[in-house]
């Protein structure tokens, strides 16, 4: 499974990294309410974890943070090193593996945005986050939304965790991405279960820039959600 969402991932590095600014469901519904969780972040430090093309460290960059990522995709740290210059460090880094180059309690946030969906187990994840933190650092997430994900895949058992794959076509050639489908409950136990409490959890909605370049999407999520962004805090 990892294997083949790696091959996706450095599939679509190159499209990724071009649209990523405008992609509506990226620039017009997850960043939004996925940043707004985070507050100000002038002169916090920031791990970026999945941090794809680098985008997210961009803004927060501007905003006065300091941001260091890491990604599964080689590729997409390449981006990222070319998005943000001299601005920030980033590396290759399987999140479902600790997190060896960083030491603990080194960050006031961790953020995480439509990632964690690509790991079968999060514990050893969410656990690692938790020992980056500072005490009281609070972890920023986006993932798909689980009563979204029940009904798209047409699952027949909602509180199991199943391997699920779709074939995305908004990045100039179709790509099949393998992901895991999981209930609400298995979204919030991990955090809870790891020194963690949940602060905010956000079903959000597309902003009004979303409804020039796809207005069928942005009636459809005005509707019901397909994100979900969750603030938790370290205790």
């Amino acid at each position: 499974m990892k294997d083949k969402i790696l091959a996706a991932y450095e599939t679509m590095a190159a499209s990724y990294h071009a649209k990523i600014d405008h992609k509506p469901h990226n620039a017009y519904y997850d960043r939004p309410n996925t940043l707004a969780l985070l507050g100000n972040p002038e002169g916090l430090t920031i791990l970026d974890a999945a941090c794809g093309p680098g985008k997210y460290a961009e803004i927060l960059i501007k905003q006065g943070a300091q941001v260091r990522g890491f990604d599964l995709s080689p590729k997409m740290v390449g981006y990222a090193q070319e998005r943000n210059q001299n601005n920030a460090t980033f590396y290759v880094q399987d999140f479902s593996k600790p997190l060896v180059k960083e030491k603990d309690s080194a960050y006031d946030v961790v953020l995480c945005a439509l990632a964690l969906h690509y790991l079968e187990d999060w514990q050893l994840t969410v656990q690692e986050f938790n020992r980056v933190l500072k005490k009281g650092g609070i972890l920023v997430v986006s993932i798909e939304h689980p009563f979204f994900e029940y009904n798209y895949f047409q699952s027949e058992h909602y509180f199991r965790t199943e391997a699920v794959q779709c074939t995305w076509k908004g990045f100039d050639k179709p790509v099949e991405v393998h992901s895991y489908r999981r209930s609400l409950g298995s979204c919030i136990e991990p955090f809870t279960n790891n020194g963690f409490y949940v602060d905010q959890l956000v079903e959000p909605k597309p902003v009004k820039e979303f409804e020039s370049l796809d207005p069928k999407h942005f009636k459809e999520l005005n509707e019901f959600p397909a994100f979900l962004c969750i603030k938790a805090v370290k205790k």
